[in-house]
């Protein structure tokens, strides 16, 4: 039974939906052994390129529904999220019975499961508000933060992040300066520098930033070779290419909010994440989407309890599922199918094998950058209202 991955496996961001994929069918492949689902039938994952462009998504799309593929994930782009949101809820408007269920594991903008909602939608991944929440509970306790500047891509990821960081910081640490606030074009800057020397010119001890893909990767390794002296506050500094463009200058120097790494103590997924490295792809070394495997699993208990294929049988299957992960439980909240998990602060430190702390075992891409958990924010922490109000088929 085939499922759509529609992210960019061509341009700038092509690594990223490259990893995506490779980790996703490493996820489906182990399913299939399993005995796959509904009595013995195989998931299989097929890329469709689409740019990173909400255009050459809809088209994707089109492509997607001629082959009668009922199910599409993506995660690279908020702004090709929106698109592709839109879409599926016309077509399946317009085509009963042949429903589209889309199954988000990264497009994170907070409008998803708020005001634009759709049955037909599910996020694995929390959303910029869920992630900022979690990072600006952990931010109030740091006494030292005094200044920092926010640097986000200019599109509605980038804009819900620098929102989230500006109103949550005056409600829990009004001291706190924001003494810049800058948008850049999203995968169009290829020299970071003139954003550095503002910051650097600021005065920031801290940067908040969205950044992801290369978009991240050039900024630090603009700011290290500016000498700037920050320290980078971040949903992907793990992504990749930014742990090789940072180098061990950046040990200490950089924090990530996320849902998995892989020197997490009493790690359920480490002989997981150890098999995927066995056998990774060249230049997609590490394994980064836990909540990628969270979402191939929760679809395919979906697809067994429903004991059907048909994409609202499965989606209602889906809302409200509880699910035991490697790293906790964690629940498709049924008022606006958005996943409720536990999140982790993590600082990226010299590795082991560099001389850090024994607990950093696994480094990032061989750079002799390793992350080691700063906190643990349970699953109600990040939880959040909903102005979700969904209608259901």
């Amino acid at each position: 039974m085939a499922s759509a991955g529609l992210d960019p496996l061509s341009g700038p961001f092509a690594n990223v939906g490259e990893q995506g994929l490779a980790e996703f069918r490493f996820t489906v492949d182990a399913i299939n052994k399993r005995g796959g689902v509904l009595g013995g039938r195989k998931l299989e994952v097929i890329g469709f390129d689409n740019k990173v462009s909400p255009q050459e998504s809809l088209n994707q799309l089109k492509r997607v529904i001629d082959q009668d593929i009922r199910y599409i994930t993506q995660g690279n782009s908020s702004a090709v999220a929106g698109a592709l949101i839109e879409a599926v809820n016309r077509h399946n408007e317009r085509n009963p019975g042949k429903e589209i269920l889309y199954l988000n594991y990264a497009a994170v903008d907070p409008a998803f499961t708020n005001d634009k909602c759709s049955f037909w939608h599910f996020r694995f991944d929390a959303n910029a508000d869920m992630k900022m929440e979690s990072l600006t509970t952990w931010m109030a306790g740091q006494k030292n933060i005094k200044k920092v500047y926010l640097l986000n891509q200019d599109y509605s990821f980038g804009h819900a992040v620098k929102k989230a960081a500006r109103e949550l910081l005056a409600r829990k640490r009004p001291d706190i300066q924001i003494v810049g606030d800058d948008l850049h074009p999203l995968g169009k800057v290829s020299d970071f520098a003139p954003y550095v020397a503002k910051i650097k010119a600021s005065g920031a001890d801290g940067v908040i930033t969205g950044n992801w893909g290369n978009d991240m990767s050039l900024l630090v390794k603009a700011g290290r070779e500016a000498g700037l002296d920050v320290i980078w506050y971040t949903y992907y500094a793990g992504g990749l290419g930014t742990p090789t463009a940072m180098g061990e200058a950046a040990a200490g120097k950089v924090k990530i909010i996320a849902e998995y790494h892989s020197n997490v103590a009493n790690n359920k997924a480490a002989k997981w994440d150890a098999d995927y490295r066995k056998q990774a792809p060249k230049g997609n070394p590490d394994f980064y989407f836990l909540r990628g495997k969270i979402m191939w699993d929760m679809f395919a208990k979906a697809l067994n309890q429903a004991k059907s294929a048909d994409a609202k049988a499965v989606a209602l299957a889906l809302e409200g599922m509880k699910h035991e992960g490697e790293l906790g439980e964690v629940e498709m909240r049924k008022s606006d199918h958005q996943l409720i998990q536990p999140l982790y602060i993590m600082t990226l430190v010299k590795s082991a094998a560099k001389g850090g702390p024994k607990e950093a075992k696994i480094d990032l891409e061989g750079s002799g950058l390793a992350p080691v958990t700063e906190a643990r924010l349970e699953a109600y922490t990040s939880a959040q209202p909903t102005s979700c109000a969904m209608k259901r088929p």
